[in-house]
């Protein structure tokens, strides 16, 4: 290796060699583990909302803001457009609704139930599902809608 230590020595020089040996480094490099930790980070969090259970509707628009989320994985009734029920992907004919709904309600913890509606289906359907929703043991129905619809807080006499 070439490099030496050049020390005082009772009035002479001496040169002393290092050995060829390199010591293990006893310190940690922590920043790659923390830039690995934020990429996975960020990946999940843009990836979290991509995995909802879906079936396609187009949901009507409010300005109301959104429930306080559970622990538990929300239950999810969705109407489709062409008049299909759906309990969370699963497609359910809507005179064993109230059965399949006691036996889901027995297991949960929770009566929290979101209810997507498409916007095209008719109030009496949505009424009924809701009905069904209650007679199946979940009394704290949601019912999802998008953000961005009219705020409704304008003088109502038109002026």
């Amino acid at each position: 290796m070439g490099a030496g230590v050049v020390q005082k020595d009772s009035g002479g020089q001496r040169r002393r060699r290092r050995s060829g040996r390199a010591r293990p480094m006893a310190e940690i490099n922590v920043t790659p583990f923390v830039d690995v930790m934020l990429v996975l980070l960020i990946i999940f969090m843009v990836a979290a909302p991509l995995m909802t259970v879906g079936v396609p509707v187009e949901l009507p628009k409010t300005a109301a803001g959104a429930l306080p989320s559970d622990a538990e994985e929300p239950l999810t009734v969705t109407i489709a457009a062409d008049g299909r029920v759906m309990i969370q992907t699963s497609e359910t004919d809507i005179s064993e609704l109230v059965t399949k709904l006691q036996a889901i309600a027995a297991e949960r913890s929770s009566a929290r139930v979101y209810l997507r509606a498409d916007g095209a289906v008719a109030y009496e359907q949505v009424v009924q599902v809701m009905g069904a929703l209650n007679a199946g043991g979940f009394s704290d129905i949601g019912l999802v809608t998008d953000t961005g619809g009219p705020a409704l807080d304008a003088d109502v006499s038109g002026n």
